[in-house]
């Protein structure tokens, strides 16, 4: 069996859009760390999105454990034009599609970002990739909320509307166990 240990990246205290920007997670909660540090199997090998926020993330987790190189296919979505602006402002300039993104993803991208399809298309090679060169292993994997939300999609089967429902908090894990080719969700936003 291969099991995923998503966990989302520290804290960045914004109030905007993040996606590919490249914000510094907060990783002074060191008691926090430790706990989620101490829950998370020895034997693991850790592995991250580019991103600052969890690379940083994953460099703090991966102390005794196997650190694997960075992979830029595990960003968080893209936001495009959006990125860096307050949600109420999205929806005051964009009011269709901002609804449309939220209510209904799938194949609503914000101007120069990509869909939430566009995205899942990225991300799963990446996440099949890992799961072919170490099977039968614990895989933490530090990304994001939209990348973990496409991994609950997956292993689920539920719809994107019906996954973006999910509460992703930072420092949180969802584990997904994969065995004989099904998936088994075990624990969504578990906090340590």
């Amino acid at each position: 069996m291969t099991t995923f240990h998503w966990i989302r990246h520290g804290p960045t205290h914004e109030r905007a859009f993040v996606g590919w920007r490249d914000v510094p997670a907060d990783l002074s909660d060191t008691a926090r760390i430790g706990r989620l540090n101490r829950f998370l199997p020895d034997d693991a090998i850790v592995v991250a999105s580019d991103l600052v926020r969890a690379s940083a993330t994953a460099d703090v987790l991966s102390t005794g454990r196997t650190r694997l190189p960075d992979l830029p296919e595990l960003r968080e979505f893209d936001f495009g034009d959006w990125d860096g602006r307050h949600f109420s402002e999205v929806a005051e300039t964009d009011p269709d599609l901002s609804r449309a993104y939220w209510e209904t993803p799938g194949d609503a991208a914000p101007p120069g970002g990509e869909s939430w399809n566009m995205a899942a298309q990225r991300i799963r090679p990446a996440v099949d990739g890992l799961i072919e060169r170490y099977r039968g292993r614990h895989i933490v994997a530090v990304a994001h909320i939209g990348v973990i939300m496409t991994q609950i999609e997956r292993a689920t089967g539920q719809s994107a509307r019906e996954v973006i429902g999910n509460r992703i908090d930072n420092l949180s894990v969802t584990e997904l166990h994969l065995a004989d080719a099904q998936w088994q969700v075990r624990r969504i936003n578990h906090l340590p």
